[in-house]
């Protein structure tokens, strides 16, 4: 074995070189004998390859082909232009309409695990950051994992996507929560799965529900991408509940939201509870660009305002892609379709997402779409945006805040406004 045969063995260690498809594993190993590719520009060109099969957009030997890459060009000048190609692909607006999805599931399947755990799981929202402005949101895990296969979610580079585990002792320790009974909180429980796709098993929204109840200073929003909403049309809901539900386009839910239930169905479970006379809230993160995507978001921004009255609605919050490293490697890591990470990144306080000029064109398109939930004081919907950046708040709504802290009282202020309830600061 010759010294750059050695090299190259070391170079693909720890990376998803025998997980490329074989014509492409042998023409990398061939370029990179015949150009003397450094070790970083094999572990890119691994990365190139492995990021154009998921986005369903050709491959490093179809690149060489098409752009007649020569290889008595200097591995600089090859290596250059293959870079400058990727990041052209990258950058550029997706596109789903021949868009080939590969391994997706077809159904939910997984396993449910019950034991007793450690700690209690109240704590800040997990992507919490002062660099970012944040509403200071508490989370509860009240399950872990998912059962939904969204490609872009986070959960899965922290739990076992195969198995939902519930705590054996939840309903115990959250009974035996103290809470400051003069100050208003806002707790979310679908930070570390879904807070409804599996309903009331192993009793979970039972004990919610009597948590709720128990704790009228506490609002307890249950964020969620299913239709499952069975026990809320059966049990009296205690006012402090706030159902939500995060949405998306019909493109983005068949193409990256896999398992999810439909828009159709989400907004018409909203749409039954909003008619027993429980507030509801609506989630837009992430909002994805890809082609006529302010469109198509318009529509589903129109179908809300015509479906629902400002006074059913408490909130409507913006976001979009916005990720850390062992997503993407995760992502690579699966052997499936996705152009979810087909976009041009930026730094994000620490992570990567789109530029702060997509962002303000997508945030705004969506604040001004729903103009007709902003006429009224007395029935005011509350916007708001989900870990952004705080220079782009002004651009978007015409007012920003200058701390988290301000963010959350005036959130928690419209919120307990609109339900019927005490603001405790």
């Amino acid at each position: 074995m010759n010294n750059y045969e050695t090299k190259f063995n070391e170079s693909i260690k720890n990376t998803l070189f025998y997980k490329l498809p074989q014509n492409e594993q042998e023409f990398i190993k061939e370029k990179s004998h015949q150009l003397k590719f450094s070790f970083q520009e094999i572990k890119q060109l691994i990365e190139f390859s492995r990021d154009l099969g998921m986005w369903d957009e050709g491959s490093l030997t179809q690149i060489f082909k098409d752009y007649e890459l020569q290889n008595y060009e200097s591995k600089k000048v090859v290596f250059t232009k293959i870079k400058k190609i990727y990041d052209a692909i990258k950058s550029k607006p997706n596109s789903y309409k021949d868009f080939r999805l590969k391994n997706i599931p077809s159904e939910q399947k997984f396993n449910f695990k019950t034991e007793a755990k450690d700690g209690f799981g109240l704590g800040l929202c997990p992507v919490a950051s002062e660099k970012t402005r944040c509403c200071n949101l508490l989370t509860l895990d009240a399950i872990e994992s998912c059962g939904f296969d969204c490609s872009y979610c986070s959960i899965q580079s922290f739990y076992n996507q195969n198995t939902i585990t519930f705590d054996s002792n939840f309903a115990d320790k959250l009974n035996n929560l103290n809470l400051d009974k003069d100050k208003t909180y806002h707790i979310g429980t679908g930070q570390s799965s879904d807070s409804l796709m599996f309903g009331n098993r192993e009793g979970v929204l039972d004990a919610l529900f009597e948590f709720a109840r128990k704790n009228p200073n506490v609002i307890l929003e249950f964020k969620t991408k299913s239709d499952n909403i069975k026990y809320f049309l059966e049990n009296d809901v205690p006012k402090n509940i706030l159902p939500t539900w995060s949405l998306n386009t019909p493109t983005i839910i068949k193409n990256e939201e896999h398992l999810t239930a439909s828009l159709e169905k989400r907004v018409n479970a909203a749409r039954k509870l909003a008619d027993k006379g429980i507030k509801v809230g609506f989630h837009f993160h992430p909002i994805v660009e890809y082609e006529n995507y302010l469109d198509e978001y318009g529509e589903v921004y129109k179908m809300l305002t015509d479906k629902f009255n400002q006074d059913e609605v408490v909130l409507v919050s913006f976001g979009t892609l916005t990720f850390i490293k062992p997503v993407i490697k995760q992502l690579r890591g699966r052997d499936f379709r996705s152009k979810i990470t087909q976009m041009p990144f930026v730094d994000a306080s620490g992570k990567s997402s789109y530029p702060l000029d997509t962002k303000i064109e997508m945030f705004k398109h969506a604040y001004d779409s729903f103009s007709p939930w902003r006429d009224d004081a007395k029935d005011k919907v509350f916007f708001y945006l989900c870990m952004e950046d705080h220079t782009i708040w002004k651009p978007t709504f015409g007012y920003e805040y200058f701390t988290n802290n301000d963010f959350e009282r005036d959130m928690l202020s419209s919120y307990c406004k609109k339900i019927g309830l005490e603001y405790k600061l």
